[in-house]
C-alpha cells in the first residue's frame, strides 16, 4: 500500500506527542499555549509496506549574524524546525554510516555499502549511499518562511504595510541589508533572510523556502556528510504542508521548474546533483501547538523558546541553539547535530574507512579545511551554480570558522 499524506503526517505527530512534556511548548498563568513549528522527515520503502519517522525538530529561532562569530561550532546557527530536522536526519545517516564502518558485516536499513564499480569521478568517491526504492518525505506543520508562505504572511497581518526594518535602518552599511525579511511584501520570487521583529538583531540566515530551494539541487546531505555519502538517492520526494498552509502559487514560484529554479532545470552536474523538484502535498491533520491551532481560543499565541531534536538514536531539548540548562559559551552545550560534533564524527567514521581518496579530508584541523575536501569540489559548484542562476541576492553568513579538536 502507498502511505497518504495523513499517515505520514500522523506518524511524525504521533512521535512528537510521545516525547517528555519539558520538551513541549506551555502554557502560561493566562492559559495561552505556546506554539512552535513542528517538522518531522519519514523514509517509505518501495512497495509501501513500511513508513519510520527518523528524525524530527521543533523550533523558530536563529542566531543574529553578530554572534555567529562567537558560535565556535557548538552553537547552531539556525534552529527552524526544517532546518534542525534536516540536521538531525544528517545526523542519523552519519551514525548509521558509523555503524557500518566498525562492523563491515552489519546491517542497516537505510544505508548500504557501494560497490568499487559504482565509485569514480564523474559517480562520486563517498563509500555509502541511501538505499535504493526509498523515498524521503517531509511533513511541516507550517509553512516554510521565506517565498513560500508570502501570501500568507500578508494574509495574516492586521496592517499590510511592509515592516520597516529598525536594525537596518540603524546601520546601512551592513550587507544584511540586501536580504529582506518579512517586509517588502510586493517583491516576491526573491531570496530572503530569517524573519523575525523589526526590533530584532538582524540575521543572515536565510529562509526555510530558500535554503529547501537549494537542496532540490544539492540534496538534504550537509557537506560532512557528502563525505561518506553518495547524494543521488538524498533527496526529498514529498514536503508535506497543511491545506491551510498551502498556496500553490507561492510554493510553485519558489520551489518548481515554472519558478526561479526553472533557471537550473536541464542542468546536471557530476556526481549524483541535478535539480530534482519534491512533490508538495496537503494534509488536513493539525499539530496542537501550531500557530492558528493554539490560536484558536486566543487571539495572540506566545512563540516558544523551547525546541527540540529527536532522532531514531537520541532525544535533546535545546533553548537558544544549546542544550537546555547550557549558556552558549559552554563547550559541553552542543547539540549533537551542532557543527562541531557532526564533523567530529564524520572524522571518527572516516578514520574507521581509511580509504586513500577521502585521506585529505583526515588531516583536517578546523571546519573550514573539512569543507574544502577535494571530495566536496563538485557540491562547491552546484552550490554556487544554483545560488548565481536560480537564487540571485544569496549573501553568505559570517564565517564561524572553529579548531575541530577543541573539545
Amino acid at each position: 500500500m502507498e502511505f497518504s499524506e495523513d499517515s505520514i503526517a500522523d506518524i511524525v505527530i504521533a512521535k512528537f506527542d510521545a516525547l517528555p512534556s519539558k520538551s513541549k511548548p506551555v502554557v502560561d498563568i493566562n492559559g495561552v499555549s505556546g506554539w512552535v513549528p513542528l517538522s518531522g522527515i519519514v523514509f517509505t520503502n518501495g512497495n509501501g509496506s513500511n513508513a519510520t519517522c527518523v528524525a524530527l525538530a521543533t523550533g523558530m529561532k536563529c542566531l543574529p549574524s553578530n554572534k555567529i562569530p562567537q558560535a565556535h561550532g557548538i552553537v547552531l546557527h539556525d534552529w527552524h524546525a526544517e532546518v534542525l530536522t534536516i540536521r538531525g536526519l544528517n545526523h542519523f545517516l552519519i551514525q548509521e554510516c558509523h555503524d557500518l564502518a566498525r562492523s563491515p558485516k552489519s546491517h542497516s536499513p537505510f544505508i548500504r555499502w557501494r560497490d568499487p564499480s559504482e565509485l569514480s569521478s564523474y559517480r562520486g568517491l563517498q563509500p555509502f549511499t541511501i538505499r535504493e526504492g526509498l523515498k524521503v518525505h517531509m511533513f511541516c506543520s507550517e509553512a516554510p518562511c521565506g517565498d513560500a508562505s508570502m501570501e500568507l504572511t500578508m494574509s495574516a497581518q492586521r496592517d499590510a504595510t511592509p515592516w520597516v526594518d529598525i536594525a537596518l535602518l540603524k546601520d546601512k552599511a551592513k550587507p544584511v541589508a540586501v536580504l529582506k525579511g518579512r517586509g517588502f511584501f510586493s517583491e516576491v520570487g526573491i531570496v530572503r533572510r530569517k524573519p523575525s521583529r523589526p526590533d530584532s538583531q538582524p540575521t543572515l540566515s536565510k529562509s526555510c523556502s530558500d535554503k529547501l530551494a537549494l537542496k532540490q539541487c544539492t540534496s538534504l546531505l550537509s557537506s560532512p556528510a557528502s563525505l561518506l555519502i553518495c547524494p543521488e538517492n538524498a533527496f526529498l520526494d514529498t514536503l508535506i504542508l497543511p491545506d491551510t498552509e498551502f498556496v500553490v502559487s507561492s510554493c510553485e514560484r519558489s520551489f518548481g521548474p515554472a519558478g526561479r529554479m526553472g533557471l537550473v532545470k536541464n542542468v546536471v552536474w557530476c556526481g549524483g546533483y541535478s535539480y530534482r523538484p519534491f512533490k508538495i502535498s496537503t494534509t488536513q491533520r493539525k499539530f496542537e501547538y501550531s500557530r492558528r491551532r493554539s490560536g484558536s481560543q486566543h487571539a495572540n499565541p506566545k512563540p516558544s523558546n523551547i525546541s527540540v531534536l529527536w532522532t531514531k538514536q537520541q532525544q535533546e531539548t535545546l533553548i537558544n541553539g544549546v542544550l537546555q540548562g547550557r549558556k552558549q559559551t559552554d563547550l559541553k552545550g552542543g547539540s549533537a547535530v551542532c557543527r562541531l560534533r557532526t564533523s567530529r564524527l564524520v572524522i571518527e567514521t572516516l578514520a574507521l574507512l581509511a580509504i586513500p581518496m577521502l585521506v585529505d579530508s583526515l588531516r583536517s584541523s578546523t571546519y573550514a579545511e573539512l569543507k574544502r575536501a577535494s571530495v566536496l569540489e563538485e557540491r562547491r559548484k552546484v552550490k554556487e551554480y544554483v545560488k548565481e542562476a536560480a537564487l540571485a541576492g544569496w549573501i553568505p553568513n559570517l564565517e564561524d570558522d572553529f579548531d575541530l579538536h577543541i573539545i
